[in-house]
C-alpha cells in the first residue's frame, strides 16, 4: 500500500509518516523545501497529477499550509490550502477514484464563544488562513456528494511537538527557559498569559487521522482532548522544569490583542470511534523540554 503525504516535513509528516512506516504502508513524502522528501509544489496541478497517476496511492494526507493568519499570506496559503485541495481531489477523480483523501481543517475556522467546539459549530472567516480553511472544506464536501470521493477532515485543535518551529508560542517559551539557564538574556516578552488552549502532542493526533480513515461512520470530526490550559500554566511549567521563577523574567507586550481567550474542542464523536490522547500536558512538557521525539 502506499500513501502520499503532502507538506511532509512538518511536525504532523513526521508523526504519521513514522506510524504509516510502522504499518508497512509505503510513504512518499511531498514538501517545497527538502532534502528527505519529493521537492514539489502542490498548487502546481501538473505536479500533482503526474505524482498520483504515477503512483495510484491508497491514502493521500493533505498537510501543506503556511502557518499564518495573517492577512498578507493570504494568497500563499490560498495556492497551498485551497488550490492545493482542488488539485489534489480533481487527480483522484480522474486517476485513482479509489483513494482515501484527508483534508486537515483547523479550530480557527469556526465561530468561537468560548463554548468547547464541535462539527455542528458554524464556520467563521475570521482571518485569512481560516477563509482558506472553509474554502476547502467546501470543495472536499463537494467531491465527496457529487464525485462520491473518500474524503475525510479532521479539524486540528493545538498540538505540539518538539518538532515545533520557534514561531510558535510553546516553542519560543521552552527556548527563553533553556536560554535564561545557560547565561543567555535577561527576559521573555510574552502576550495575554491568560488565553487557554489545547496542548494536545502531535503523535496522538496523528493516531486519531488514521483511525478517522479506516472507518466509515464519519467523514468529518473535530481532533482535540477537550482539555485547555493557559499559556501561563505552560510558561510556569516549563520555568520550574528548568529551576527557574517565571514571574522573575517574563514581561508583558504592550498593545497585543490575542485572537481569542479561550481555544476547545468538544471530542466527543472522535473519542466515540475509540480513540483518546496518551501523551497529557505534562508528559508533552517534559517531552519538548528534553527535545525528545
Amino acid at each position: 500500500m502506499k500513501a502520499i503525504i503532502f507538506g511532509a516535513s512538518g511536525q504532523d509528516g513526521y508523526y504519521l509518516s513514522q506510524l504509516l512506516a510502522k504499518k508497512k504502508i509505503e510513504v512518499i513524502g511531498v514538501d517545497r523545501h527538502s532534502d528527505q522528501w519529493i521537492n514539489g509544489d502542490i498548487s502546481d496541478p501538473g505536479f500533482v497529477d503526474n505524482l498520483i497517476q504515477k503512483n495510484n496511492p491508497d491514502y493521500i494526507f493533505h498537510f501543506a499550509a503556511i502557518s499564518s493568519t495573517k492577512h498578507s499570506v493570504l494568497f500563499k496559503n490560498h495556492e497551498a490550502i485551497v488550490t492545493g485541495t482542488l488539485n489534489i481531489l480533481e487527480s483522484v477523480k480522474k486517476y485513482c477514484p479509489q483513494c482515501k483523501v484527508f483534508l486537515s481543517g483547523s479550530a480557527l475556522q469556526f465561530e468561537n464563544d468560548g463554548s468547547p467546539i464541535d462539527e455542528t459549530t458554524p464556520f467563521n472567516a475570521s482571518s485569512a488562513y481560516a477563509l482558506a480553511r472553509i474554502q476547502s472544506i467546501y470543495a472536499g464536501r463537494y467531491y465527496r456528494d457529487v464525485f462520491g470521493t473518500k474524503v475525510y477532515i479532521g479539524y486540528f485543535f493545538n498540538h505540539e511537538s518538539p518538532l515545533r518551529s520557534k514561531q510558535f508560542v510553546s516553542q519560543q517559551i521552552i527556548s527563553a527557559a533553556k536560554r535564561l539557564v545557560a547565561g543567555g538574556g535577561t527576559s521573555l516578552e510574552l502576550g495575554n498569559l491568560e488565553v487557554k488552549k489545547e496542548f494536545n502532542f502531535a503523535g496522538d493526533i496523528m493516531e486519531a487521522v488514521w483511525l478517522l480513515v479506516n472507518q466509515d461512520l464519519v467523514s468529518e470530526v473535530v481532533i482535540g482532548s477537550g482539555q485547555s490550559y493557559s499559556i501561563k500554566d505552560w510558561v510556569e511549567y516549563c520555568f520550574r522544569k528548568a529551576g527557574l521563577n517565571w514571574k522573575d523574567y517574563v514581561i508583558g507586550k504592550p498593545g497585543f490583542v490575542p485572537e481569542y481567550k479561550i481555544l476547545v474542542s468538544n471530542p466527543k464523536l472522535i473519542k466515540s470511534l475509540g480513540w483518546k490522547p496518551k501523551v497529557d500536558f505534562y508528559s508533552l512538557a517534559d517531552m519538548m523540554m528534553e527535545d525528545k521525539q
